[in-house]
């Protein structure tokens, strides 16, 4: 059996560079934001914290910017939109909603929960349409 170094670098490299696109992707699971995304829309994302680097930090999160975060209230991320921002005994926190819900989230929520941000151009999120429908068919959402 010949092992070639050089195919088994290819590979290798291939994985990393799928795995990294994975981390920076999110398949949206519900109608919460519509029309901004849809059910089955992937959102391109940039990561509090990937590993030990930062691509934003939750301190420059501002109004109208879309998050992922880890919700006290659902199991999973969630993907809404910050509407205001404020503070309670000295520790900011996020007022959040879905841009098609009737009521802001629940609770408020703090830096330590956002997880990623979806990335804009232009002041438009970036999608891509519909193809996340075949992890929530794979995943029975």
């Amino acid at each position: 059996m010949d092992i070639n170094l050089k195919e088994i670098a290819v590979y290798v490299v291939l994985i990393i560079v799928v795995l990294l696109a994975a981390q920076h992707l999110n398949v949206v699971v519900s109608g919460s934001m519509e029309p901004v995304m849809y059910r089955g829309d992937i959102v391109v994302l940039e990561q509090a914290n990937l590993l030990g680097f930062h691509e934003f930090s939750p301190d420059d999160v501002k109004v109208g910017d879309i998050v992922v975060y880890n919700a006290a209230w659902h199991e999973g991320p969630v993907i809404h939109r910050v509407i205001d921002i404020g503070q309670i005994n000295g520790t900011t926190v996020f007022k959040i909603k879905g841009d098609n819900n009737n009521v802001a989230d629940p609770y408020y929520v703090t830096k330590g929960q956002i997880k990623s941000r979806v990335l804009t151009f232009n002041g438009h999120p970036l999608i891509i349409p519909k193809v996340g429908y075949i992890s929530i068919w794979i995943r029975g959402l």
